[in-house]
């Protein structure tokens, strides 16, 4: 893996984004079309703003898929992934597809529906994020490396809720759902490219064990260490618990 450590949220945001978009120039100029997937949440705020910001990008030649989303949670809900994803990027530079897992649709369906879609694309790019249990999307430890369906219909465990609830997307942990549609550990790592965008001192610990302890389930993040083109992106803060830390 590639890890890279900036100063600041925003200057990681920055840098993360100028890379996004040199992959994304590259597939158009190669391939007519850019095929992504882009992941939500807090730490993706800084990250998402610089990269539709960037310069001599043909949104109406890429092609979104959505990371993950609640199930039985409305669109018009604040902590809606939907929600997020139009206001962040759709609403902003109007890419040509935008893929959305529909979280208020019958969950096993609608894996079927979106994973049937990617699964005819090679993702040139997955924009992801690690969260403060290790998760890698919604996959939760002990996470599934093994099936190759697309997307499945996962248990959010108590961390997951509890940062969800921190984040402010709820009010109470009651309110925060139990299931999600996640997107696979193994159609992640499809991606030709992923690049993990990671700020915040509450990631610390989650980021240590994801980049130092040996691959496995119980640290679902852990698993991008077997891919060859994935770049990571920390502030000081995230990377304060790392063995080695490179100048920043």
């Amino acid at each position: 893996m590639n890890i890279q450590i900036f100063r600041s949220k925003q200057e990681l945001g920055q840098a993360a984004a100028a890379d996004a978009a040199r992959v994304i120039r590259q597939a158009i100029a190669e391939r007519g079309r850019a095929y992504l997937i882009a992941a939500t949440g807090a730490s993706q705020f800084e990250f998402l703003d610089a990269l539709v910001r960037q310069p001599d990008v043909d949104w109406a030649k890429t092609t979104f898929f959505h990371l993950d989303e609640y199930v039985g949670l409305p669109e018009s809900h604040p902590a809606s992934f939907r929600k997020y994803l139009k206001e962040r990027i759709v609403n902003r530079v109007h890419p040509g597809v935008f893929n959305f897992v529909d979280g208020a649709a019958d969950p096993a369906s609608e894996c079927r529906r979106v994973g049937d879609l990617i699964s005819s694309c090679t993702i040139d790019a997955a924009f992801v994020g690690i969260g403060e249990n290790g998760h890698l999307a919604f996959n939760d430890p002990p996470a599934d490396f093994e099936t190759e369906e697309p997307y499945i219909v996962v248990q959010l465990d108590e961390a997951c809720r509890r940062q969800q609830l921190g984040e402010g997307w709820f009010s109470s942990l009651e309110q925060v759902p139990r299931k999600a549609i996640s997107m696979s550990i193994r159609q992640i790592l499809k991606s030709e490219n992923i690049l993990c965008i990671v700020p915040d001192k509450r990631k610390a610990k989650a980021v240590r064990d994801s980049l130092e302890d040996d691959v496995g389930p119980n640290h679902p993040a852990s698993v991008l260490q077997q891919h060859p083109r994935t770049t990571i992106y920390l502030d000081a803060d995230s990377a304060s618990l790392l063995s080695e830390l490179p100048d920043v």
